[in-house]
């Protein structure tokens, strides 16, 4: 059964049992409010016929009847009493409003506490049938009682009276009830709207999926309501937050748990906000936050995720690397294609001396630099970077030189490798692009790599442009680039990221038709006790 209907039917169900248990209890209240009212004005009017000097007189006449009749069924007509009777000590009828009953013994049994001077209300069964009565006692003129006033109202009548009223409450009832199915079908409706038309196991269902989700993702995940209160957190988010696994924070404001976050703002605004940097718990994470909407495209809650930028930054790391290295090979494969084609063609012109030479060289240069690098750079990831650079070089028509008092030996075990190829890498990347549009004899970069003075020093610098002064604040920042290009800009951020999380910094000096040189050091001197 769908949820709707079974709303409809939950609701029409539980309006129809509380109409009829309030209609009968109204009814019976009602019943019983009216026989009390009946049963206090027969008292009221029993008392006062029981006051009457001429009832009283009437008793010490020799025919009581004769005198107190006449004015019992005066009284009985005025009041609209169905009987008004009067009977002695013995319960012998003085008055009753059939005559052929009078001097007959009063019928009920409920005279002994009004012999006793009490006035009562009962219900009983008398000669004319079920009855509510008010009785009072009558005393002579020595205050002993000497006889009993009964004034009654019919039962049977009261129920006709109640009926009258039952059919208004049932047809109050039915109305509210058709009302109730009406707002229930209106109830039913709305909440299918609000939850998008699905069934209660297709929401247990999604519910599975997300947690499950969340839980997957590597980004952390934070969700506000409309007053900023979080309302779903992830374990990535957790740790994130230097929050314990299980820590109950659901309903706590995000002010409180990020007081720089800008969740409120986007609450406000309902506009989102993508690939912003924000520092929590002293790590910078990139944020893109987001306004939750409901079905009339109201805001009512924001969500917002994030990742560590390192993380970011090694992504992009790692697909720069691979770039590299196929830019390497293919650069190396086409420089070497040239020089066999060179060779080629001086063996076929017999040329041999100078296809001797021409090998000579490249041999020459190439083992020197491979000496050099396995002498004072031996490790095999920087040495290997360098001879890919300095291949992407020649290609450019460009002259890469490698510093003759370069030493980089020193380098600590534990100092991941992959930053320091990044650095390497990127800057020498940068300068090459440089200088490819420079005049003849400026198209030369150089690189010093150092591990003296107890820290390793990168230094690159070229003869290019110069970095214009507008840019000189910005260069390092993600995505900005001089060059119109889309896609650039991520160069220098990922050098400044891998030297920060190496311990280290960078700077450059530069001056317009001069050149660049940037300058990266990392100290070593106080990595897990060393002394260098």
């Amino acid at each position: 059964m769908r949820l709707q209907t079974r709303l409809i039917l939950l609701i029409g169900t539980l309006l129809l049992v509380t109409i009829i248990v309030l209609t009968l209890s109204f009814e019976r209240m009602l019943a019983a409010v009216q026989q009390q009212n009946t049963g206090a004005a027969a008292l009221k009017i029993a008392k006062a016929v029981a006051s009457l000097e001429v009832i009283r007189s009437g008793f010490e006449a020799d025919d009581p009847s004769s005198v107190i009749q006449p004015v019992a069924e005066q009284i009985r007509a005025e009041t609209g009493a169905e009987f008004i009777v009067v009977g002695n000590r013995n319960g012998i009828r003085y008055a009753h409003p059939i005559e052929e009953r009078i001097g007959m013994k009063m019928v009920g049994g409920d005279n002994g506490p009004v012999l006793q001077g009490q006035a009562i209300i009962s219900e009983a069964v008398g000669s004319m049938g079920a009855s509510v009565r008010g009785k009072a006692p009558v005393f002579d003129r020595t205050g002993q009682v000497v006889g009993v006033v009964s004034v009654g109202f019919m039962i049977e009548k009261l129920q006709r009276e109640a009926a009258a009223y039952r059919t208004g409450i049932m047809l109050t009832a039915a109305l509210t009830l058709l009302s109730g199915c009406a707002v229930a079908i209106w109830i039913a409706r709305r909440v299918k709207r609000s939850i998008f038309g699905l069934e209660p196991h297709e929401i247990g269902m999604l519910y599975q999926e997300k947690k499950a989700i969340l839980e997957t993702v590597h980004e952390g995940i934070i969700a506000v309501n409309e007053v900023g209160g979080v309302t779903l957190v992830n374990q990535t988010a957790m740790k994130l937050l230097g929050r314990q696994e299980g820590e109950e924070i659901i309903g706590t404001p995000i002010l409180e748990l990020l007081p720089e976050s800008r969740l409120m703002e986007v609450l406000q605004t309902g506009r989102a906000e993508l690939d912003q940097e924000m520092l929590i718990n002293g790590s910078t994470v990139v944020v893109n936050r987001l306004p939750i909407r409901d079905y009339e495209q109201r805001v009512i809650g924001a969500v917002s995720s994030f990742r560590n930028k390192s993380e970011l930054l090694r992504v992009t790391e790692e697909l720069t690397q691979v770039k590299r290295y196929a830019e390497a090979l293919r650069t190396q494969t086409h420089e070497y294609s040239n020089k066999l084609y060179t060779i080629y063609g001086l063996i076929q012109l017999e040329s041999y001396q100078e296809a001797m030479d021409l090998i000579t060289h490249e041999t020459d240069v190439h083992q020197n630099l491979i000496h050099f690098l396995m002498r004072e750079i031996p490790d095999p990831m920087i040495g290997g970077i360098l001879i890919g650079k300095f291949n992407r070089a020649n290609e450019l028509k460009v002259e890469l030189t490698v510093n003759e008092s370069s030493s980089f030996k020193k380098i600590p075990e534990d100092m991941d490798r992959n930053h320091l190829v990044t650095i390497i890498g990127n800057l020498i990347d940068n300068a090459l692009e440089a200088v490819i549009d420079a005049e003849e004899g400026r198209r030369r970069v150089n690189v010093l790599l150092s591990d003296r003075d107890g820290s390793l020093l990168i230094e690159v610098a070229d003869l290019g442009a110069g970095v214009p002064e507008e840019a000189a604040a910005h260069i390092f920042q993600t995505g900005y680039s001089t060059k119109a290009a889309n896609g650039r800009g991520f160069g220098l951020a990922i050098v400044r990221q891998a030297a920060e999380e190496l311990g280290g910094s960078i700077k450059f000096q530069s001056a317009a038709g001069r050149g660049t040189v940037f300058q990266v050091n990392i100290p070593i001197s106080d990595r897990k006790g060393e002394s260098l």
